[in-house]
């Protein structure tokens, strides 16, 4: 699979020039932070889109999917989700699909299995592209879900459909836990010294704008993009700098050593082999170190460091007007 290095703005820019284009699109996931930000760019730019629910999901409540279509299936049910796919005929599907837990039957079920699904039924109703929503931390596989992306991702580049997998950097919603902690008056914590990792992260519309932009463009057809928003790179005591400074509030900062989540990894793993409870939770005690001592950045397989010159940046909406707009009450 192709891997863009290209990393500067002007190119990235004109790789996504809005297209004009009436494809009818189905989006799974759409319930989702990403998913609900794909549908309502896809309906602004004029797609014929439908949005896929889980059984049972109201999308009444879901106002961001105003002016789709909407579907329900399962990506279990195989046959259900084919009669679907022969119905709609999608031209396009875009999946943002994500396990909630990253543990491993989770992931399994979720991050390969039901997006291989969604991929054969797609092909077998003649569907002609597959977007695919996927994760930048997947270029060092330490983890369960990290591995069934892979899986799937190799399973789509093999497939023989026009394809563009997206990995981006960190969502402004996983660097927005601690808004509250500041807002209250306490301090934001840390790992180690808090320059341990860093991310250039992107809004949901920004990212959003960019995997729209990869329907029917053959400059992102065949194409692994990682992508970013505006930088520069940002490390985790940078951002409680910057959320410091926005409540115009002193910085405080209370650090945690990565090395409770190893501690903690091995206790739990005396049980894993006699319990999934125990397995479930030593998994997380790796993802929660993995996200502790790892950057969200494009790793350069020249040098083996993330890089933040390799790191393409898209958009336009910063870390400190999103980080406003939650003090704010947003």
């Amino acid at each position: 699979m192709p891997f863009d290095r290209n990393p500067r703005r002007a190119s990235v820019r004109r790789m996504t020039q809005p297209r004009s284009s009436s494809s009818p699109v189905l989006v799974a996931g759409a319930s989702g932070t990403i998913g609900r930000a794909v549908v309502r760019r896809l309906v602004a730019d004029g797609h014929a889109v439908t949005a896929l629910l889980r059984p049972g999901g109201d999308a009444a409540q879901l106002p961001e999917l105003s002016g789709a279509a909407i579907a329900h299936a399962a990506l279990s049910d195989k046959t259900a989700l084919a009669q679907l796919m022969e119905r709609l005929a999608p031209s396009c599907i875009i999946s943002c699909i994500a396990s909630r837990s990253g543990a491993p039957k989770d992931a399994e079920a979720v991050d390969y299995a039901a997006n291989l699904a969604l991929l054969e039924a797609a092909q077998a109703a003649g569907a002609r592209q597959f977007i695919l929503l996927s994760a930048i931390c997947v270029q060092k596989p330490l983890l369960a879900f990290q591995h069934a992306k892979l899986k799937f991702e190799a399973r789509l580049a093999a497939s023989g459909i026009d394809y563009a997998i997206i990995r981006p950097t960190a969502f402004f919603k996983s660097l927005s836990g601690q808004v509250k902690r500041v807002k209250a008056g306490k301090p934001f914590l840390i790992f180690g010294d808090g320059e341990l990792t860093r991310c250039k992260p992107i809004s949901d519309d920004d990212l959003a704008r960019f995997i729209v932009s990869a329907v029917g463009n053959p400059e992102m057809s065949g194409r692994i993009l990682p992508i970013g928003g505006p930088g520069p790179a940002i490390s985790l005591k940078e951002q409680g700098e910057l959320l410091f400074r926005v409540a115009g509030k002193e910085p405080r900062f209370k650090s945690v050593s990565p090395m409770l989540f190893t501690r903690a990894e091995r206790l739990l793993n005396l049980g894993a082999g006699f319990s999934d409870w125990f397995a479930e939770k030593a998994e997380y005690a790796r993802i929660a170190r993995y996200y502790a001592t790892e950057s969200m950045l494009v790793l350069d397989p020249a040098t083996g460091t993330y890089s933040p010159d390799l790191t393409p940046e898209f958009g336009s909406e910063t870390l400190e007007t999103h980080y406003r707009r939650l003090l704010e009450g947003g």
